[in-house]
């Protein structure tokens, strides 16, 4: 096969939730870009239509649609599902990308309620779970398909706090534990999925420039090997591609970091 053939996503049918966010958004342009049908995925109604109609005019791929899905709700992801096969006729990715939380998350460990880490932990860990777990039935009747999980570096690393000294920020410890989840649960998903010829991986991306404030941003930056910076979308999108596209179909059940060495 063609190197460039291999990284054709022409065709493929994708599913991105939170397809409208800042590293979504940035997903399902480079999608888009490289002809895929794309279904964009969001709770935010106006933000997933307002990117869906400028992708379509600005990359002249008419095969972009838009579907609000809350992925805590069964109902949704069926409807999801419904639309997606009428219009593409099949299911070839998910790329689980989706942030749900609630309006107390963030608190310092000491702060936080237990019923608000329950609820966290259930909302993001337990919406990949669900997404997943429904797309997939569909992928195994296929015997064919390809899931990425966005994890983070905090899913395998522990937090360096100094970093957010002098800020109002912090690790939320429903975080850790919900990323180090989702990087287990891929694992478990690729050898259960195998046999149906499903791959499975993670991305686990370093921090993502969001105008953080400056003192955080510069403490965070002096731990890169590479740059010195921060990651911003565009880090992550070649290793997405890659990882959608048939360049890596003897890969599963991997967890690819992408951090500019902040790990090491």
């Amino acid at each position: 096969m063609e190197i460039n053939n291999m990284y054709n996503l022409k065709n493929k049918s994708i599913i991105i939730t939170g397809g409208a966010g800042l590293l979504g958004g940035a997903f399902s342009r480079a999608c888009a870009e490289s002809d895929a049908n794309v279904i964009i995925v969001d709770i935010d109604e106006k933000k997933g239509n307002g990117i869906t109609e400028s992708l379509k005019k600005e990359t002249n791929n008419s095969n972009i649609i838009f579907q609000k899905c809350d992925i805590t709700n069964i109902s949704d992801i069926q409807i999801l599902i419904d639309r997606a096969l009428d219009k593409f006729s099949k299911i070839d990715c998910l790329v689980n990308n989706a942030y749900p939380r609630n309006k107390n998350y963030g608190k310092k460990f000491e702060d936080i309620d237990y019923k608000d880490f329950c609820e966290n932990v259930d909302m993001h860990l337990g919406g990949y779970f669900l997404m997943t777990q429904q797309v997939a039935k569909v992928m195994m009747r296929q015997n064919h398909g390809n899931i990425i999980n966005m994890a983070s570096i905090y899913g395998f690393t522990a937090p360096r706090f100094e970093i957010y000294e002098g800020t109002e920020m912090t690790v939320p410890a429903e975080y850790a534990a919900i990323k180090g989840a989702i990087i287990n649960l891929t694992k478990y998903l690729a050898s259960y999925l195998g046999k149906c010829n499903i791959r499975v991986n993670a991305i686990s991306p370093g921090g993502v420039y969001d105008k953080q404030p400056d003192t955080f941003v510069k403490a965070y930056s002096k731990k890169v090997v590479l740059g010195d910076r921060m990651a911003n979308a565009d880090d992550l999108i070649n290793v997405l591609i890659f990882l959608l596209s048939d360049a890596s179909k003897y890969i599963t059940g991997q967890n690819h970091i992408v951090d500019g060495g902040w790990s090491l």
